[in-house]
Protein backbone atom coordinates (compact mmCIF):
# COMPACT_ATOMS: atom_id res chain seq x y z
CA UNK A 1 0.00 0.00 0.00
CA UNK A 2 1.43 3.38 -0.46
CA UNK A 3 1.98 5.25 2.14
CA UNK A 4 -0.17 8.48 3.43
CA UNK A 5 2.07 12.06 3.04
CA UNK A 6 3.97 13.22 6.16
CA UNK A 7 1.70 16.33 7.97
CA UNK A 8 1.90 20.00 7.71
CA UNK A 9 0.48 21.54 10.34
CA UNK A 10 -0.38 25.23 10.30
CA UNK A 11 -1.97 26.95 13.69
CA UNK A 12 -4.00 29.91 13.60
CA UNK A 13 -5.50 31.86 16.35
CA UNK A 14 -7.82 34.03 14.33
CA UNK A 15 -9.30 33.81 10.22
CA UNK A 16 -6.93 35.72 8.43
CA UNK A 17 -3.79 34.90 10.46
CA UNK A 18 -2.79 32.66 7.52
CA UNK A 19 -1.41 36.11 5.67
CA UNK A 20 1.91 35.26 7.73
CA UNK A 21 2.84 32.10 6.18
CA UNK A 22 0.84 32.48 2.41
CA UNK A 23 4.07 31.14 0.84
CA UNK A 24 4.53 28.18 3.79
CA UNK A 25 1.37 26.93 2.80
CA UNK A 26 2.16 26.90 -0.99
CA UNK A 27 5.80 25.18 -0.66
CA UNK A 28 4.47 22.72 2.15
CA UNK A 29 1.26 21.83 -0.79
CA UNK A 30 4.04 22.15 -3.55
CA UNK A 31 6.15 19.81 -1.58
CA UNK A 32 2.89 17.05 -1.60
CA UNK A 33 2.53 17.26 2.43
CA UNK A 34 -0.38 16.85 3.86
CA UNK A 35 -1.54 20.64 4.47
CA UNK A 36 -3.89 21.18 7.80
CA UNK A 37 -5.15 24.47 8.90
CA UNK A 38 -6.86 24.96 12.43
CA UNK A 39 -8.39 28.34 13.66
CA UNK A 40 -8.60 28.76 17.36
CA UNK A 41 -11.23 31.57 17.76
CA UNK A 42 -14.52 32.53 16.56
CA UNK A 43 -16.17 35.70 15.36
CA UNK A 44 -19.90 36.45 17.13
CA UNK A 45 -22.93 35.33 15.57
CA UNK A 46 -23.08 35.34 11.47
CA UNK A 47 -19.78 36.94 11.29
CA UNK A 48 -18.15 34.02 12.37
CA UNK A 49 -19.78 31.95 9.45
CA UNK A 50 -18.44 34.74 6.53
CA UNK A 51 -15.03 34.93 8.09
CA UNK A 52 -14.41 31.06 7.66
CA UNK A 53 -15.69 32.04 4.67
CA UNK A 54 -13.01 33.89 3.39
CA UNK A 55 -10.28 31.49 4.66
CA UNK A 56 -11.27 28.73 3.56
CA UNK A 57 -11.46 30.76 -0.21
CA UNK A 58 -8.03 31.77 0.48
CA UNK A 59 -6.47 28.53 1.04
CA UNK A 60 -8.11 27.09 -1.47
CA UNK A 61 -6.34 29.66 -3.64
CA UNK A 62 -3.19 28.24 -2.52
CA UNK A 63 -4.09 24.27 -2.36
CA UNK A 64 -5.50 23.34 0.70
CA UNK A 65 -9.23 21.87 0.54
CA UNK A 66 -11.85 22.68 3.24
CA UNK A 67 -11.94 19.20 4.27
CA UNK A 68 -8.25 19.66 5.55
CA UNK A 69 -9.46 22.83 7.47
CA UNK A 70 -10.46 22.82 10.90
CA UNK A 71 -11.98 25.28 12.75
CA UNK A 72 -11.60 24.41 16.77
CA UNK A 73 -12.59 27.81 17.85
CA UNK A 74 -16.60 27.34 16.25
CA UNK A 75 -16.10 23.44 17.93
CA UNK A 76 -15.11 24.41 21.19
CA UNK A 77 -16.77 28.00 21.77
CA UNK A 78 -13.97 29.79 22.17
CA UNK A 79 -14.84 34.29 21.18
CA UNK A 80 -12.33 36.07 19.51
CA UNK A 81 -9.84 37.76 22.55
CA UNK A 82 -10.39 34.95 24.34
CA UNK A 83 -7.83 32.31 23.58
CA UNK A 84 -5.85 32.60 27.07
CA UNK A 85 -9.29 31.99 29.67
CA UNK A 86 -9.65 28.66 27.56
CA UNK A 87 -6.49 27.09 27.18
CA UNK A 88 -7.50 23.68 28.46
CA UNK A 89 -9.56 23.21 25.75
CA UNK A 90 -7.38 24.67 23.36
CA UNK A 91 -4.34 22.41 24.54
CA UNK A 92 -6.57 19.35 24.56
CA UNK A 93 -7.63 19.81 21.28
CA UNK A 94 -4.21 20.16 19.49
CA UNK A 95 -2.93 17.49 21.39
CA UNK A 96 -5.39 14.79 20.00
CA UNK A 97 -4.83 16.49 16.44
CA UNK A 98 -1.18 15.91 16.79
CA UNK A 99 -1.62 12.03 18.08
CA UNK A 100 -4.08 11.31 15.42
CA UNK A 101 -4.12 8.61 13.81
CA UNK A 102 -1.55 6.63 15.21
CA UNK A 103 0.93 5.42 17.52
CA UNK A 104 3.79 6.85 15.63
CA UNK A 105 1.80 10.57 15.32
CA UNK A 106 5.18 12.11 15.64
CA UNK A 107 6.75 10.32 12.53
CA UNK A 108 3.57 12.07 10.43
CA UNK A 109 4.33 15.23 10.73
CA UNK A 110 6.60 17.01 8.49
CA UNK A 111 6.49 20.58 10.58
CA UNK A 112 4.12 22.77 12.07
CA UNK A 113 3.13 26.51 12.04
CA UNK A 114 2.44 28.62 14.53
CA UNK A 115 1.83 32.31 15.55
CA UNK A 116 4.81 34.06 16.86
CA UNK A 117 5.57 34.79 20.68
CA UNK A 118 5.55 38.67 19.90
CA UNK A 119 3.48 40.49 22.07
CA UNK A 120 1.11 41.70 19.54
CA UNK A 121 -2.06 39.35 20.20
CA UNK A 122 -2.89 38.02 23.25
CA UNK A 123 -4.51 35.34 21.57
CA UNK A 124 -1.35 34.72 19.38
CA UNK A 125 0.75 34.12 22.56
CA UNK A 126 -1.45 32.10 24.06
CA UNK A 127 -1.90 29.71 20.75
CA UNK A 128 1.89 29.70 20.79
CA UNK A 129 2.55 28.85 24.27
CA UNK A 130 0.78 25.67 24.46
CA UNK A 131 1.60 24.49 20.94
CA UNK A 132 5.12 24.77 21.64
CA UNK A 133 4.20 22.80 25.37
CA UNK A 134 2.69 20.22 23.69
CA UNK A 135 4.75 19.64 20.80
CA UNK A 136 8.23 19.11 23.53
CA UNK A 137 6.25 17.01 25.26
CA UNK A 138 6.10 14.81 22.07
CA UNK A 139 9.24 15.21 20.52
CA UNK A 140 8.35 17.75 18.30
CA UNK A 141 9.57 20.43 19.66
CA UNK A 142 12.09 20.80 16.40
CA UNK A 143 9.54 20.67 13.99
CA UNK A 144 8.06 23.75 14.94
CA UNK A 145 8.31 27.24 13.60
CA UNK A 146 7.19 30.32 14.18
CA UNK A 147 5.80 33.14 11.72
CA UNK A 148 5.36 37.08 12.41
CA UNK A 149 2.23 38.94 12.76
CA UNK A 150 3.03 42.32 14.39
CA UNK A 151 4.67 43.56 17.28
CA UNK A 152 5.00 47.02 18.80
CA UNK A 153 8.55 46.83 19.10
CA UNK A 154 10.51 50.40 19.25
CA UNK A 155 7.09 51.70 18.40
CA UNK A 156 5.20 54.30 20.30
CA UNK A 157 1.47 53.67 20.83
CA UNK A 158 -0.38 52.87 18.92
CA UNK A 159 1.92 51.80 16.16
CA UNK A 160 3.58 48.28 15.51
CA UNK A 161 5.62 46.72 12.74
CA UNK A 162 4.05 43.87 10.48
CA UNK A 163 5.92 40.48 9.11
CA UNK A 164 8.88 41.61 11.44
CA UNK A 165 10.35 39.49 13.39
CA UNK A 166 11.76 39.87 17.20
CA UNK A 167 15.34 38.83 17.36
CA UNK A 168 14.85 37.49 20.10
CA UNK A 169 13.44 34.89 18.83
CA UNK A 170 16.25 33.47 17.34
CA UNK A 171 17.95 33.33 13.57
CA UNK A 172 15.40 33.99 11.06
CA UNK A 173 15.12 31.42 7.73
CA UNK A 174 13.94 33.55 5.02
CA UNK A 175 12.38 32.74 1.63
CA UNK A 176 12.65 34.95 -1.06
CA UNK A 177 9.31 35.11 -3.51
CA UNK A 178 9.79 35.58 -7.21
CA UNK A 179 7.23 39.05 -7.99
CA UNK A 180 4.48 36.57 -9.65
CA UNK A 181 3.64 35.25 -6.11
CA UNK A 182 4.13 38.79 -4.34
CA UNK A 183 1.61 40.07 -6.46
CA UNK A 184 -0.91 36.73 -5.66
CA UNK A 185 -0.47 37.26 -2.29
CA UNK A 186 -1.25 40.70 -1.83
CA UNK A 187 -4.46 39.34 -3.80
CA UNK A 188 -5.17 37.24 -1.10
CA UNK A 189 -4.98 39.80 1.33
CA UNK A 190 -7.79 42.04 -0.28
CA UNK A 191 -10.03 38.65 0.33
CA UNK A 192 -11.21 39.28 3.57
CA UNK A 193 -14.14 41.83 3.69
CA UNK A 194 -15.44 41.37 6.77
CA UNK A 195 -12.17 42.26 8.42
CA UNK A 196 -12.15 45.62 6.44
CA UNK A 197 -11.48 47.88 9.35
CA UNK A 198 -8.65 45.60 10.03
CA UNK A 199 -6.75 45.05 7.06
CA UNK A 200 -6.96 49.38 6.51
CA UNK A 201 -4.44 49.20 9.01
CA UNK A 202 -2.54 46.27 7.88
CA UNK A 203 -2.45 46.25 4.17
CA UNK A 204 -0.28 49.44 3.86
CA UNK A 205 2.32 47.59 5.98
CA UNK A 206 1.96 44.37 3.73
CA UNK A 207 2.44 45.77 0.85
CA UNK A 208 5.57 47.69 1.75
CA UNK A 209 6.84 44.36 2.95
CA UNK A 210 6.10 42.31 -0.48
CA UNK A 211 7.86 45.20 -2.05
CA UNK A 212 10.64 46.02 -0.23
CA UNK A 213 11.37 42.55 0.71
CA UNK A 214 9.08 39.59 -0.38
CA UNK A 215 10.05 36.89 1.83
CA UNK A 216 8.83 34.40 3.95
CA UNK A 217 10.41 34.21 7.21
CA UNK A 218 10.64 31.56 9.58
CA UNK A 219 11.59 31.02 13.30
CA UNK A 220 12.49 28.42 15.19
CA UNK A 221 10.92 28.14 19.26
CA UNK A 222 12.14 27.40 22.19
CA UNK A 223 10.53 26.98 25.76
CA UNK A 224 12.98 29.12 27.42
CA UNK A 225 11.16 32.08 25.47
CA UNK A 226 7.87 31.63 27.07
CA UNK A 227 9.28 33.03 30.54
CA UNK A 228 10.22 36.03 28.95
CA UNK A 229 8.27 39.25 27.96
CA UNK A 230 8.77 39.35 23.82
CA UNK A 231 10.15 41.99 23.97
CA UNK A 232 11.41 44.85 26.07
CA UNK A 233 8.86 47.87 26.52
CA UNK A 234 5.07 47.46 26.21
CA UNK A 235 3.73 45.02 23.83
CA UNK A 236 1.04 46.03 21.70
CA UNK A 237 -1.93 44.36 23.21
CA UNK A 238 -1.05 46.25 26.33
CA UNK A 239 -0.63 49.37 24.43
CA UNK A 240 -4.46 48.63 23.38
CA UNK A 241 -5.41 47.74 26.57
CA UNK A 242 -6.39 44.02 25.37
CA UNK A 243 -4.35 42.12 28.00
CA UNK A 244 -1.59 42.29 30.25
CA UNK A 245 1.74 40.28 30.08
CA UNK A 246 1.56 39.61 33.51
CA UNK A 247 -2.49 37.89 33.04
CA UNK A 248 -1.54 35.21 30.38
CA UNK A 249 1.36 34.55 32.47
CA UNK A 250 -1.05 33.55 35.42
CA UNK A 251 -3.55 31.92 32.84
CA UNK A 252 -0.58 30.04 31.63
CA UNK A 253 0.67 28.95 34.74
CA UNK A 254 -2.69 27.36 35.79
CA UNK A 255 -2.87 25.59 32.83
CA UNK A 256 0.04 23.90 33.46
CA UNK A 257 -0.83 23.07 37.07
CA UNK A 258 -4.61 21.95 36.29
CA UNK A 259 -2.48 19.46 33.21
Amino acid sequence: MPTKPQRALFLFAHQDDEYGVYAAIADCVQRGLAVQCAYFTCAAGALAQQRNQESLAVLARLGVPASAVHFAGDQLAIPDASLPQHLAQAADWIEQWLLQGADRAAASIDSIYVTAWEGGHHDHDALHAITCEIAARHGLLERVQQYALYNALGCPAPLFRVLSPLTQNGAVTRQRLPWRQRWQHLRLCLMYPSQRNTWIGLFPFVLLHYLLRGEQQLQGVALARLQQRPHAGALYYENRRFYRWEQLQQDLAQWRASR
